[in-house]
Protein backbone atom coordinates (compact mmCIF):
# COMPACT_ATOMS: atom_id res chain seq x y z
CA UNK A 1 0.00 0.00 0.00
CA UNK A 2 1.56 3.28 -1.24
CA UNK A 3 -0.65 7.08 -1.48
CA UNK A 4 -1.82 7.00 -4.88
CA UNK A 5 -0.18 9.05 -8.05
CA UNK A 6 -1.57 12.70 -8.33
CA UNK A 7 -3.22 12.05 -11.75
CA UNK A 8 -4.97 9.16 -9.29
CA UNK A 9 -6.12 11.81 -6.55
CA UNK A 10 -7.71 13.63 -8.92
CA UNK A 11 -9.68 11.07 -10.54
CA UNK A 12 -10.96 9.90 -7.24
CA UNK A 13 -11.73 13.64 -6.39
CA UNK A 14 -13.70 13.62 -9.67
CA UNK A 15 -15.41 10.82 -8.68
CA UNK A 16 -16.64 11.93 -5.34
CA UNK A 17 -17.74 15.32 -7.20
CA UNK A 18 -19.78 13.19 -9.57
CA UNK A 19 -21.83 11.53 -6.59
CA UNK A 20 -22.01 15.34 -4.69
CA UNK A 21 -24.32 16.24 -8.14
CA UNK A 22 -26.71 13.40 -7.11
CA UNK A 23 -26.97 15.14 -3.32
CA UNK A 24 -26.32 18.69 -3.72
CA UNK A 25 -29.27 20.54 -5.21
CA UNK A 26 -28.92 21.96 -8.26
CA UNK A 27 -28.91 25.65 -8.63
CA UNK A 28 -27.86 29.02 -10.58
CA UNK A 29 -27.91 32.79 -9.98
CA UNK A 30 -28.60 35.16 -13.26
CA UNK A 31 -25.48 36.76 -14.38
CA UNK A 32 -24.08 39.93 -15.86
CA UNK A 33 -21.93 40.68 -18.54
CA UNK A 34 -21.12 43.73 -20.42
CA UNK A 35 -21.34 43.91 -23.93
CA UNK A 36 -18.85 46.06 -25.25
CA UNK A 37 -19.85 46.37 -29.07
CA UNK A 38 -23.27 46.89 -28.41
CA UNK A 39 -22.74 48.95 -24.80
CA UNK A 40 -25.05 47.03 -23.37
CA UNK A 41 -25.74 44.72 -20.33
CA UNK A 42 -26.67 41.06 -21.18
CA UNK A 43 -28.49 39.14 -18.56
CA UNK A 44 -28.35 35.35 -18.09
CA UNK A 45 -29.93 33.03 -16.34
CA UNK A 46 -30.58 29.15 -16.93
CA UNK A 47 -32.85 28.99 -19.73
CA UNK A 48 -33.17 32.63 -21.27
CA UNK A 49 -31.04 35.96 -21.58
CA UNK A 50 -32.22 39.94 -21.89
CA UNK A 51 -30.34 43.04 -22.18
CA UNK A 52 -30.71 46.18 -20.29
CA UNK A 53 -29.20 50.08 -21.07
CA UNK A 54 -25.37 49.93 -19.84
CA UNK A 55 -26.34 52.26 -16.40
CA UNK A 56 -26.06 53.00 -12.66
CA UNK A 57 -29.86 53.01 -12.98
CA UNK A 58 -29.76 49.43 -14.70
CA UNK A 59 -27.04 48.07 -12.21
CA UNK A 60 -28.67 49.86 -8.88
CA UNK A 61 -32.34 47.89 -9.81
CA UNK A 62 -30.51 44.66 -10.58
CA UNK A 63 -29.08 45.63 -6.55
CA UNK A 64 -25.36 45.19 -7.79
CA UNK A 65 -23.54 47.67 -5.97
CA UNK A 66 -20.48 48.71 -8.48
CA UNK A 67 -19.80 51.60 -10.52
CA UNK A 68 -20.49 51.61 -14.13
CA UNK A 69 -17.11 52.11 -15.26
CA UNK A 70 -15.65 49.03 -13.86
CA UNK A 71 -17.69 47.26 -16.20
CA UNK A 72 -17.26 49.97 -19.44
CA UNK A 73 -13.21 50.08 -18.36
CA UNK A 74 -12.65 46.36 -18.65
CA UNK A 75 -12.21 45.93 -15.11
CA UNK A 76 -14.80 43.53 -14.58
CA UNK A 77 -14.30 41.88 -17.92
CA UNK A 78 -16.48 38.39 -16.87
CA UNK A 79 -19.62 37.46 -16.15
CA UNK A 80 -20.84 38.23 -12.20
CA UNK A 81 -23.36 36.98 -10.59
CA UNK A 82 -26.75 38.48 -9.37
CA UNK A 83 -27.26 39.05 -5.98
CA UNK A 84 -30.84 37.67 -4.98
CA UNK A 85 -31.19 35.73 -7.92
CA UNK A 86 -30.69 32.01 -6.88
CA UNK A 87 -33.21 29.36 -7.69
CA UNK A 88 -33.52 25.80 -7.44
CA UNK A 89 -33.20 23.98 -10.61
CA UNK A 90 -34.01 20.74 -11.62
CA UNK A 91 -31.60 18.20 -10.22
CA UNK A 92 -28.62 17.43 -13.12
CA UNK A 93 -26.63 14.50 -11.51
CA UNK A 94 -23.25 13.31 -13.64
CA UNK A 95 -23.48 10.10 -15.28
CA UNK A 96 -20.37 7.58 -15.90
CA UNK A 97 -20.10 9.05 -19.23
CA UNK A 98 -19.68 12.48 -17.78
CA UNK A 99 -17.31 11.34 -15.19
CA UNK A 100 -14.87 9.85 -17.90
CA UNK A 101 -15.35 12.77 -20.54
CA UNK A 102 -14.99 15.41 -17.67
CA UNK A 103 -10.61 14.80 -17.80
CA UNK A 104 -10.57 14.91 -21.77
CA UNK A 105 -12.85 18.13 -21.54
CA UNK A 106 -10.72 19.48 -18.85
CA UNK A 107 -7.59 19.03 -21.11
CA UNK A 108 -9.04 20.61 -23.75
CA UNK A 109 -10.24 23.62 -21.63
CA UNK A 110 -6.62 23.66 -20.51
CA UNK A 111 -5.17 23.51 -23.08
CA UNK A 112 -3.43 27.01 -22.92
CA UNK A 113 -1.57 26.37 -20.09
CA UNK A 114 -0.67 22.77 -21.71
CA UNK A 115 0.93 23.94 -24.41
CA UNK A 116 2.89 26.41 -22.13
CA UNK A 117 4.17 23.66 -20.14
CA UNK A 118 5.04 21.04 -22.90
CA UNK A 119 6.89 24.11 -24.91
CA UNK A 120 9.04 24.82 -21.82
CA UNK A 121 9.34 21.40 -21.58
CA UNK A 122 11.06 21.44 -24.86
CA UNK A 123 12.87 24.18 -24.67
CA UNK A 124 14.42 22.33 -21.30
CA UNK A 125 15.28 19.79 -23.55
CA UNK A 126 17.77 21.93 -25.86
CA UNK A 127 19.37 23.32 -22.82
CA UNK A 128 20.36 19.85 -21.77
CA UNK A 129 21.93 18.83 -24.89
CA UNK A 130 23.94 22.41 -25.37
CA UNK A 131 25.51 21.47 -21.23
CA UNK A 132 24.49 25.10 -20.84
CA UNK A 133 22.74 24.03 -17.36
CA UNK A 134 25.57 21.61 -16.08
CA UNK A 135 28.35 24.06 -16.83
CA UNK A 136 26.27 26.76 -14.76
CA UNK A 137 25.75 25.29 -12.05
CA UNK A 138 29.37 24.05 -11.67
CA UNK A 139 30.29 27.82 -11.49
CA UNK A 140 26.99 28.42 -9.30
CA UNK A 141 27.85 26.09 -6.55
CA UNK A 142 31.12 27.83 -5.82
CA UNK A 143 29.64 31.16 -6.07
CA UNK A 144 26.87 30.27 -3.49
CA UNK A 145 29.72 27.95 -1.10
CA UNK A 146 29.13 28.97 2.89
CA UNK A 147 25.63 30.89 1.49
CA UNK A 148 23.42 29.28 0.38
CA UNK A 149 20.85 30.17 2.90
CA UNK A 150 20.34 33.47 0.53
CA UNK A 151 19.04 31.47 -2.50
CA UNK A 152 15.76 30.78 -0.10
CA UNK A 153 15.50 34.09 1.03
CA UNK A 154 16.07 35.67 -2.02
CA UNK A 155 13.76 33.32 -4.10
CA UNK A 156 11.13 33.12 -2.09
CA UNK A 157 11.22 36.89 -2.13
CA UNK A 158 11.14 37.48 -5.51
CA UNK A 159 8.47 35.08 -6.26
CA UNK A 160 6.09 36.09 -3.56
CA UNK A 161 6.98 39.87 -5.21
CA UNK A 162 5.63 38.85 -8.39
CA UNK A 163 2.49 36.49 -6.56
CA UNK A 164 1.33 40.02 -4.52
CA UNK A 165 1.76 42.30 -7.73
CA UNK A 166 0.43 40.51 -10.38
CA UNK A 167 -0.62 37.23 -9.49
CA UNK A 168 2.30 34.90 -10.19
CA UNK A 169 0.91 31.45 -10.27
CA UNK A 170 0.52 29.29 -13.31
CA UNK A 171 3.84 31.14 -14.87
CA UNK A 172 5.99 29.67 -11.90
CA UNK A 173 5.41 26.27 -13.66
CA UNK A 174 8.23 27.23 -15.52
CA UNK A 175 11.26 28.15 -12.98
CA UNK A 176 11.41 24.64 -11.45
CA UNK A 177 13.41 23.12 -14.18
CA UNK A 178 15.81 25.82 -14.39
CA UNK A 179 15.93 26.66 -10.00
CA UNK A 180 15.79 23.09 -8.60
CA UNK A 181 19.11 21.99 -9.89
CA UNK A 182 20.05 25.05 -8.38
CA UNK A 183 19.10 24.16 -4.97
CA UNK A 184 20.08 20.55 -5.35
CA UNK A 185 23.99 22.27 -6.37
CA UNK A 186 23.54 23.83 -2.70
CA UNK A 187 22.99 20.56 -0.70
CA UNK A 188 19.28 21.12 -0.65
CA UNK A 189 17.14 18.72 -1.33
CA UNK A 190 14.02 19.14 -3.84
CA UNK A 191 11.37 19.90 -0.79
CA UNK A 192 13.41 23.55 -0.64
CA UNK A 193 13.03 24.30 -4.11
CA UNK A 194 9.29 23.48 -4.38
CA UNK A 195 8.68 25.25 -1.49
CA UNK A 196 10.34 28.59 -2.11
CA UNK A 197 9.16 28.82 -5.24
CA UNK A 198 5.84 27.14 -4.92
CA UNK A 199 4.93 28.59 -1.87
CA UNK A 200 6.33 32.23 -2.30
CA UNK A 201 3.90 32.54 -5.39
CA UNK A 202 0.92 31.05 -3.27
CA UNK A 203 1.47 33.28 -0.42
CA UNK A 204 2.25 36.23 -1.92
CA UNK A 205 -1.19 35.85 -3.80
CA UNK A 206 -2.47 35.23 -0.47
CA UNK A 207 -1.20 38.67 0.71
CA UNK A 208 -2.13 40.20 -2.53
CA UNK A 209 -1.48 43.77 -2.84
CA UNK A 210 -1.93 45.51 -5.93
CA UNK A 211 -2.79 42.02 -7.70
CA UNK A 212 -5.07 42.58 -10.80
CA UNK A 213 -6.39 39.37 -10.71
CA UNK A 214 -7.45 39.02 -6.98
CA UNK A 215 -7.20 42.88 -5.06
CA UNK A 216 -8.52 44.62 -7.96
CA UNK A 217 -10.69 42.33 -9.21
CA UNK A 218 -12.35 41.45 -6.28
CA UNK A 219 -12.58 45.26 -4.94
CA UNK A 220 -14.28 45.71 -8.68
CA UNK A 221 -16.75 43.71 -7.82
CA UNK A 222 -17.18 44.55 -4.50
CA UNK A 223 -18.16 47.73 -5.18
CA UNK A 224 -15.03 49.35 -3.10
CA UNK A 225 -11.93 51.38 -4.66
CA UNK A 226 -8.45 48.31 -4.68
CA UNK A 227 -6.86 50.89 -2.42
CA UNK A 228 -9.10 49.90 0.97
CA UNK A 229 -7.62 47.84 3.10
CA UNK A 230 -4.32 48.42 1.01
CA UNK A 231 -2.10 48.99 4.55
CA UNK A 232 -3.37 45.95 6.38
CA UNK A 233 -2.72 43.72 2.86
CA UNK A 234 1.13 45.17 3.18
CA UNK A 235 1.44 44.30 6.72
CA UNK A 236 -0.11 40.88 5.99
CA UNK A 237 1.73 40.24 3.17
CA UNK A 238 5.70 41.06 5.73
CA UNK A 239 4.28 38.89 8.36
CA UNK A 240 3.30 35.87 6.19
CA UNK A 241 6.29 35.72 4.13
CA UNK A 242 8.41 36.49 7.35
CA UNK A 243 6.68 32.89 8.66
CA UNK A 244 7.12 31.43 5.50
CA UNK A 245 11.00 31.79 4.68
CA UNK A 246 11.70 31.09 8.75
CA UNK A 247 10.02 27.75 8.48
CA UNK A 248 11.54 26.83 4.82
CA UNK A 249 15.39 27.53 6.09
CA UNK A 250 14.45 25.82 9.57
CA UNK A 251 13.41 22.53 7.35
CA UNK A 252 16.53 23.62 4.86
CA UNK A 253 19.01 23.63 7.88
CA UNK A 254 17.31 19.84 9.21
CA UNK A 255 17.80 18.70 6.01
CA UNK A 256 21.13 19.91 5.22
CA UNK A 257 22.86 19.12 8.55
CA UNK A 258 21.43 15.58 8.61
CA UNK A 259 19.86 14.55 4.46
CA UNK A 260 18.06 11.29 6.17
CA UNK A 261 15.32 13.69 7.28
CA UNK A 262 14.68 14.73 4.09
CA UNK A 263 10.88 13.88 3.09
CA UNK A 264 11.80 13.37 -0.52
CA UNK A 265 12.82 10.39 -2.59
CA UNK A 266 16.60 10.43 -3.45
CA UNK A 267 15.71 8.05 -6.02
CA UNK A 268 13.18 9.82 -7.88
CA UNK A 269 14.95 13.31 -7.46
CA UNK A 270 18.19 11.47 -9.57
CA UNK A 271 15.09 10.27 -11.86
CA UNK A 272 14.57 13.79 -13.08
CA UNK A 273 16.08 14.51 -16.61
CA UNK A 274 16.68 18.09 -15.84
CA UNK A 275 18.67 17.24 -12.82
CA UNK A 276 20.49 14.42 -14.13
CA UNK A 277 22.05 16.88 -16.55
CA UNK A 278 22.28 19.45 -14.76
CA UNK A 279 24.41 17.65 -11.87
CA UNK A 280 26.22 15.31 -13.99
CA UNK A 281 29.92 14.62 -13.45
CA UNK A 282 30.93 15.20 -16.64
CA UNK A 283 32.94 18.96 -16.58
CA UNK A 284 31.66 20.71 -19.24
CA UNK A 285 33.41 24.69 -19.39
CA UNK A 286 31.47 27.98 -18.89
CA UNK A 287 32.42 29.09 -22.29
CA UNK A 288 31.35 32.86 -23.81
CA UNK A 289 28.43 30.44 -26.14
CA UNK A 290 27.35 28.88 -23.26
CA UNK A 291 26.79 31.62 -21.58
CA UNK A 292 25.05 33.54 -24.23
CA UNK A 293 22.67 30.77 -24.01
CA UNK A 294 21.92 30.93 -20.37
CA UNK A 295 21.10 35.07 -21.06
CA UNK A 296 18.87 34.15 -23.30
CA UNK A 297 17.39 31.05 -21.65
CA UNK A 298 17.13 33.96 -18.50
CA UNK A 299 15.98 36.47 -20.82
CA UNK A 300 12.88 34.96 -21.98
CA UNK A 301 11.67 34.51 -18.08
CA UNK A 302 12.25 38.31 -17.85
CA UNK A 303 10.51 38.92 -20.92
CA UNK A 304 7.19 36.61 -19.83
CA UNK A 305 7.23 38.34 -16.37
CA UNK A 306 7.00 42.24 -18.05
CA UNK A 307 4.64 40.82 -20.73
CA UNK A 308 2.27 39.71 -17.86
CA UNK A 309 2.72 42.49 -15.55
CA UNK A 310 2.76 45.19 -17.98
CA UNK A 311 1.71 44.45 -21.71
CA UNK A 312 -1.60 42.80 -20.87
CA UNK A 313 -0.24 39.38 -22.59
CA UNK A 314 -1.74 35.61 -21.23
CA UNK A 315 -0.34 32.33 -22.31
CA UNK A 316 -0.65 32.70 -25.92
CA UNK A 317 2.49 35.06 -25.87
CA UNK A 318 4.50 33.49 -22.90
CA UNK A 319 3.95 30.47 -24.85
CA UNK A 320 5.07 32.57 -27.73
CA UNK A 321 8.25 33.92 -26.02
CA UNK A 322 9.77 30.37 -25.11
CA UNK A 323 8.85 29.17 -28.49
CA UNK A 324 10.97 31.59 -29.82
CA UNK A 325 13.78 31.65 -26.81
CA UNK A 326 14.00 27.50 -27.78
CA UNK A 327 14.71 28.20 -31.68
CA UNK A 328 17.22 30.71 -31.20
CA UNK A 329 19.50 28.81 -28.62
CA UNK A 330 19.46 25.82 -30.96
CA UNK A 331 20.79 28.22 -33.59
CA UNK A 332 23.39 29.82 -31.04
CA UNK A 333 24.40 26.48 -30.06
CA UNK A 334 24.85 25.37 -33.44
CA UNK A 335 22.36 22.14 -33.42
CA UNK A 336 21.53 20.36 -36.07
CA UNK A 337 18.02 19.82 -37.46
CA UNK A 338 17.35 16.07 -36.23
CA UNK A 339 19.04 16.85 -32.48
CA UNK A 340 17.32 19.86 -31.99
CA UNK A 341 14.15 17.92 -33.24
CA UNK A 342 14.53 15.19 -30.83
CA UNK A 343 15.64 17.29 -27.82
CA UNK A 344 12.83 19.38 -28.02
CA UNK A 345 10.26 16.63 -27.97
CA UNK A 346 12.10 14.68 -25.49
CA UNK A 347 11.86 17.59 -23.26
CA UNK A 348 8.11 18.12 -24.01
CA UNK A 349 7.29 14.18 -23.12
CA UNK A 350 9.33 14.48 -19.60
CA UNK A 351 6.70 17.21 -18.77
CA UNK A 352 3.81 15.39 -20.72
CA UNK A 353 2.62 13.72 -17.21
CA UNK A 354 2.13 17.40 -15.28
CA UNK A 355 0.43 18.28 -18.56
CA UNK A 356 -2.32 15.64 -17.71
CA UNK A 357 -2.14 16.75 -13.98
CA UNK A 358 -3.62 20.15 -15.12
CA UNK A 359 -6.18 18.81 -17.17
CA UNK A 360 -7.86 16.76 -14.98
CA UNK A 361 -7.91 19.40 -12.37
CA UNK A 362 -9.94 21.65 -14.83
CA UNK A 363 -12.22 18.36 -15.07
CA UNK A 364 -13.43 18.75 -12.24
CA UNK A 365 -14.85 21.87 -12.05
CA UNK A 366 -16.31 20.93 -15.58
CA UNK A 367 -18.08 18.25 -13.43
CA UNK A 368 -19.54 20.72 -10.75
CA UNK A 369 -20.73 23.76 -13.51
CA UNK A 370 -22.38 20.72 -15.83
CA UNK A 371 -24.13 19.27 -12.71
CA UNK A 372 -25.53 22.79 -11.48
CA UNK A 373 -23.33 22.77 -7.63
CA UNK A 374 -21.37 25.38 -8.08
CA UNK A 375 -23.81 28.09 -7.33
CA UNK A 376 -25.84 26.14 -4.71
CA UNK A 377 -22.60 25.72 -2.37
CA UNK A 378 -22.07 29.43 -2.50
CA UNK A 379 -25.93 29.98 -1.79
CA UNK A 380 -25.64 27.96 1.19
CA UNK A 381 -22.32 29.10 2.49
CA UNK A 382 -23.54 32.90 2.14
CA UNK A 383 -26.87 31.98 4.36
CA UNK A 384 -24.15 30.27 6.74
CA UNK A 385 -23.25 33.66 8.05
CA UNK A 386 -26.38 34.92 8.54
CA UNK A 387 -26.86 36.43 12.19
CA UNK A 388 -23.53 36.05 13.49
CA UNK A 389 -21.55 39.19 15.07
CA UNK A 390 -18.70 40.69 13.25
CA UNK A 391 -15.86 38.83 14.81
CA UNK A 392 -17.06 35.45 14.56
CA UNK A 393 -18.81 36.17 10.66
CA UNK A 394 -15.41 37.83 9.15
CA UNK A 395 -13.42 34.54 10.39
CA UNK A 396 -16.45 32.15 9.42
CA UNK A 397 -16.22 34.09 6.22
CA UNK A 398 -12.47 32.97 6.07
CA UNK A 399 -13.16 29.49 6.64
CA UNK A 400 -15.88 28.81 4.21
CA UNK A 401 -13.80 30.91 1.09
CA UNK A 402 -11.05 27.87 1.92
CA UNK A 403 -13.90 25.33 1.37
CA UNK A 404 -15.35 27.09 -1.55
CA UNK A 405 -11.25 27.47 -3.64
CA UNK A 406 -11.90 23.42 -3.23
CA UNK A 407 -14.52 24.09 -6.04
CA UNK A 408 -12.97 27.33 -7.43
CA UNK A 409 -9.87 27.23 -7.31
CA UNK A 410 -9.36 30.58 -9.80
CA UNK A 411 -8.58 33.78 -7.92
CA UNK A 412 -10.02 35.45 -10.52
CA UNK A 413 -12.99 33.18 -10.63
CA UNK A 414 -14.24 33.31 -7.10
CA UNK A 415 -14.04 37.08 -6.94
CA UNK A 416 -16.59 37.82 -10.03
CA UNK A 417 -18.57 34.54 -8.34
CA UNK A 418 -18.59 35.45 -4.59
CA UNK A 419 -18.08 39.34 -4.50
CA UNK A 420 -21.18 40.54 -5.62
CA UNK A 421 -23.18 37.80 -3.38
CA UNK A 422 -21.18 38.49 -0.19
CA UNK A 423 -19.73 41.72 -0.26
CA UNK A 424 -23.69 42.79 0.93
CA UNK A 425 -23.13 40.99 3.79
CA UNK A 426 -20.48 43.43 5.42
CA UNK A 427 -23.34 45.95 6.11
CA UNK A 428 -25.41 43.63 7.87
CA UNK A 429 -22.49 43.48 10.64
CA UNK A 430 -21.14 46.69 10.49
CA UNK A 431 -17.92 46.36 9.03
CA UNK A 432 -16.41 47.30 5.55
CA UNK A 433 -16.48 45.93 2.38
CA UNK A 434 -12.73 45.61 2.34
CA UNK A 435 -12.47 42.68 5.14
CA UNK A 436 -14.81 40.84 2.79
CA UNK A 437 -12.18 40.94 0.01
CA UNK A 438 -9.32 40.24 2.35
CA UNK A 439 -11.01 37.16 4.02
CA UNK A 440 -11.35 35.72 -0.19
CA UNK A 441 -7.66 36.92 -0.74
CA UNK A 442 -6.61 35.40 2.30
CA UNK A 443 -8.61 32.20 2.28
CA UNK A 444 -8.30 31.35 -1.45
CA UNK A 445 -4.89 32.10 -1.69
CA UNK A 446 -4.10 29.37 1.70
CA UNK A 447 -6.09 26.65 0.74
CA UNK A 448 -4.52 26.72 -2.79
CA UNK A 449 -1.65 26.23 -1.04
CA UNK A 450 -2.39 22.33 -0.62
CA UNK A 451 -5.71 22.43 -2.71
CA UNK A 452 -5.15 19.31 -5.11
CA UNK A 453 -7.96 21.18 -7.63
CA UNK A 454 -4.95 24.21 -7.88
CA UNK A 455 -1.26 24.05 -9.21
CA UNK A 456 -0.18 21.88 -6.05
CA UNK A 457 -0.51 18.16 -8.21
CA UNK A 458 0.92 20.03 -11.44
CA UNK A 459 4.51 21.42 -9.05
CA UNK A 460 4.68 18.08 -7.55
CA UNK A 461 4.62 16.13 -10.68
CA UNK A 462 7.84 18.54 -11.85
CA UNK A 463 9.72 17.38 -8.57
CA UNK A 464 8.63 14.11 -8.34
CA UNK A 465 7.21 14.89 -4.79
CA UNK A 466 4.51 12.25 -3.62
CA UNK A 467 1.02 14.61 -2.19
CA UNK A 468 1.48 12.87 1.49
CA UNK A 469 4.87 14.16 1.55
CA UNK A 470 4.11 17.78 0.80
CA UNK A 471 1.33 17.56 3.22
CA UNK A 472 3.64 16.47 6.07
CA UNK A 473 6.04 19.28 5.01
CA UNK A 474 3.19 22.15 4.56
CA UNK A 475 0.29 21.26 7.66
CA UNK A 476 2.45 22.83 10.52
CA UNK A 477 3.04 25.65 8.02
CA UNK A 478 -0.10 26.24 7.30
CA UNK A 479 -1.53 26.34 10.93
CA UNK A 480 0.86 28.71 11.95
CA UNK A 481 -0.66 31.25 8.55
CA UNK A 482 -3.95 30.26 9.19
CA UNK A 483 -3.70 31.27 12.90
CA UNK A 484 -2.32 34.85 11.65
CA UNK A 485 -5.12 35.35 9.36
CA UNK A 486 -7.11 34.72 12.31
CA UNK A 487 -5.51 37.38 14.36
CA UNK A 488 -5.18 39.94 11.30
CA UNK A 489 -9.34 40.02 10.48
CA UNK A 490 -10.21 39.62 14.09
CA UNK A 491 -8.42 43.00 14.56
CA UNK A 492 -9.09 44.35 11.43
CA UNK A 493 -13.12 43.67 12.47
CA UNK A 494 -12.78 45.34 15.49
Amino acid sequence: MKFPAAQTILIIIAGLVTIMTWIIPAGSYNSLSYNESADNFVIQSQDSSYQLAASEESLSKLNVNIPIDKFTSGAIYKPISIPNTYERLPSKPQGFMDFISAPIKGIIEAADIIFLVLIIGGMIGIMNTTGAFNAGMAWLSKVLKGKEFLLIIFTSLLISLGGTTFGLAEETLAFYPILIPIFIAAGYDTMVGLASIFLGSAIGVMASTVNPFATIIASDAAGISWTSGLEGRIVLYIVSMTVTILYILWYAKKVKNNPEKSLTDPKATKSLAYIQQATSDKHIALTLRLRIILIVFTACFVVMILGVSQWGWWFVEMTTVFFAGAILIGFIAKMKENDFIESFLQGAADLLGVAFIIGLARGITIIMNDGLISDSILFYASELTTGMNKGVFINTLYFIYQGLTFFIPSSSGMAVLTMPILSPLAENVNIGRELIVNAYQMGNGLFNSVSPTGLVLASLGLVKIGYDKFLKFMVPLYIMLAIVGVIFLTILAF
